[in-house]
């Protein structure tokens, strides 16, 4: 299953830190992230790639983020059953309501919510419930290359009003 992929790849994240303590260190802050650096280790983050991995299960979530999952994309390549993807034709519009509820519990959490992968909707929606900064971790700009899983400018705006953050992905087909 999903949740079991998931599982097993924060596992060997967790088994890398301990086999080289010397390179890797969990990072669960931002703080931690710059105090990790200074110390001259690689700050180690966990994220999971897709809203799947949680198996439409807020408890699911809440043990993730206990792991040390700090972020997760709401969707990767598919639909969820809560959230619509990028990649695939529509279910939902957006989120639903559990998927609305996926993303207060990530904020009340401290999980970052990624919208990296998801719909133009599912964007608006969650922007719309979000309380805190979102990220899109691997997203283009829509205006610079036309393709279903980069930004669109109305999002964009919206996203700095919500003192968010889009970094850039590096595959080409996202840049030109």
């Amino acid at each position: 299953t999903a949740v079991t992929a998931t599982l097993e790849q924060i596992d060997i994240v967790h088994q890398m830190m301990r086999k080289y303590p010397e390179t890797f260190e969990l990072a669960l802050t931002a703080a931690d992230v710059e105090r990790i650096f200074k110390g001259g280790k690689i700050a180690s983050l966990i994220g999971m790639e897709g809203g799947h991995s949680i198996a439409s299960s807020l408890a699911v979530l809440r043990q993730m983020y206990d792991l040390g999952a700090r972020y997760m994309t709401l969707t990767h390549n598919r639909n969820t059953s809560w959230a619509d993807s990028s990649s695939v034709d529509p279910q939902h519009q957006g989120l639903t309501e559990f998927g609305e509820k996926v993303v207060r519990e990530m904020q009340r959490l401290g999980m970052l919510v990624d919208l990296s992968h998801v719909s133009e909707a599912t964007m608006l929606d969650a922007l719309d419930v979000a309380r805190a900064p979102v990220i899109f971790s691997h997203s283009g700009a829509s205006s610079v290359v036309d393709h279903p899983r980069n930004v669109p400018d109305t999002v964009l705006r919206r996203l700095r009003d919500n003192g968010g953050i889009i970094m850039v992905v590096g595959y080409p087909s996202y840049l030109n």
